[in-house]
């Protein structure tokens, strides 16, 4: 059974309040926004997740509030450990799915979220190049979101397992485009 994953970077936070810890930074109105118009991209494509693990940071928390209202049968939770996690804490968090699953979204920040996306990517980037996999390579912006098929259950995923089926950056939109 072929899952997906959906990885969403939080959208572009405020940096106006010097004295604000990194962990409660909010959005900003750019962010906002970004948030908002990637929430029409999701509905869009049909990529509604079954499950949301999302980090417990203020700005990952708002641009998750800002992708829903997701299916009442969506399940959001909220993890202190995605933190600014790295991609082997990212893949533990997946092998912990259940196996009842589908498709699955994590909200979380770079550089963690796109080593994770490069390492999911892995081989088969290399051999299978096209314009989303270059992309992704030069860098995983914020609000950007990219979909990954994966065979097999969550605990099997591996490096290199992931196939990019689409890589959307906010600037990719048109009512974004500057």
């Amino acid at each position: 059974m072929m899952r997906q994953l959906l990885l969403l970077r939080h959208a572009k936070s405020a940096w106006d309040d010097p004295k604000l810890p990194d962990h409660a930074r909010p959005l900003n109105a750019r962010g906002r926004q970004a948030a908002s118009a990637m929430r029409g991209v999701i509905h869009t494509l049909g990529l509604v997740p079954d499950l949301v693990l999302v980090s417990s940071a203020r700005r990952t928390l708002q641009t998750m509030q800002a992708l829903g209202p997701f299916e009442p049968t969506t399940r959001v939770t909220p993890l202190d450990g995605l933190y600014l996690a790295s991609a082997d804490q990212l893949l533990e968090v997946l092998h912990a799915v259940q196996d009842s699953v589908n498709r699955v979204m994590i909200i979380g920040h770079n550089p963690g979220l796109h080593d994770f996306a490069l390492k999911l990517a892995g081989a088969h980037a290399m051999t299978h190049p096209d314009t989303d996999l270059v992309r992704l390579a030069e860098g995983f912006p914020t609000g950007a979101l990219a979909a990954f098929h994966l065979p097999g259950p969550w605990w099997a995923v591996t490096e290199g397992s992931g196939r990019l089926d689409r890589f959307v950056m906010p600037r990719d939109l048109p009512e974004l485009a500057a």
